[in-house]
């Protein structure tokens, strides 16, 4: 489990960007947030040019990170400067007064959870190759794990321990029972192990504002599925 710190500008994860530069042919990372009632926020970012094209994006309301976030799908940019980018205009246009070159998105998601999102840039053209993209991936999913688990461990820390005991107490074995089976229903939907199977119960619960309890109901009744192609969580 990598370590978190916190900072005047909220938790930052500084080996979280570190692992993207060490696997891949990039310049530089960085890594938001947004997990349903969780405000967006900057995990970490590897230098000021990172940070500046996650802050032009949010302020501006369109660019690469946006498109990701919408369409849950990677948007690679081998030669951003060089194509015109009908989506996001204006960023095209703020992007030449930097040394971007290239621009590699990936969505942060698990199943149909979103987490968020990371950007890399490098300062020289290309595309990222097969192996490269798969390395991508891969960080990417560890990364989204890697949030929300930190998110749920805070959340659970703020939490008020008397309202945790009354909320078990008024729980009944058959919601426990739907717990375990919702879990089991999950582990074989994401091909997980039954712990990241209930971490990602909680976090669906967490992000919607709901019970856990009410979300195993809902995963026991089929009206909610752990999957990439499940819509609506």
């Amino acid at each position: 489990m990598a370590t978190w710190t916190s900072t005047e500008d909220g938790v930052e994860n500084a080996a979280l960007c570190a692992h993207f530069l060490e696997a891949l042919p990039v310049n530089g990372a960085a890594v938001s947030v947004f997990v349903g009632a969780v405000p967006e926020a900057v995990v970490c970012a590897t230098d000021r040019l990172a940070a500046r094209l996650d802050e032009l994006q949010f302020d501006l309301g369109e660019g690469p990170r946006w498109e990701a976030a919408r369409t849950r799908l990677p948007v690679l940019e081998p030669r951003v400067q060089e194509v015109e980018h009908p989506l996001w205009p204006v960023f095209h246009m703020a992007l030449m007064d930097t040394t971007v070159k290239a621009l590699y998105v990936f969505p942060l998601t698990l199943g149909a959870l979103n987490v968020g999102i990371v950007e890399l840039y490098s300062t020289t053209t290309g595309a990222l190759d097969r192996t490269d993209r798969a390395k991508a991936l891969v960080l990417a999913n560890e990364a989204a794990w890697n949030l929300l688990d930190h998110l749920l461990q805070v959340q659970e820390a703020a939490t008020d321990e008397t309202s945790l005991t009354s909320q078990a107490s008024a729980e009944s074995p058959l919601s426990r029972r739907e717990i375990h089976q919702a879990t089991g229903m999950v582990l074989v939907q994401m091909n997980v192990t039954p712990t990241d199977a209930l971490l990602l119960l909680r976090a669906h619960a967490f992000s919607h504002g709901k019970t856990v309890r009410a979300i195993a109901g809902d995963v026991v009744a089929r009206r909610l599925q752990f999957s990439p192609e499940a819509e609506g969580l």
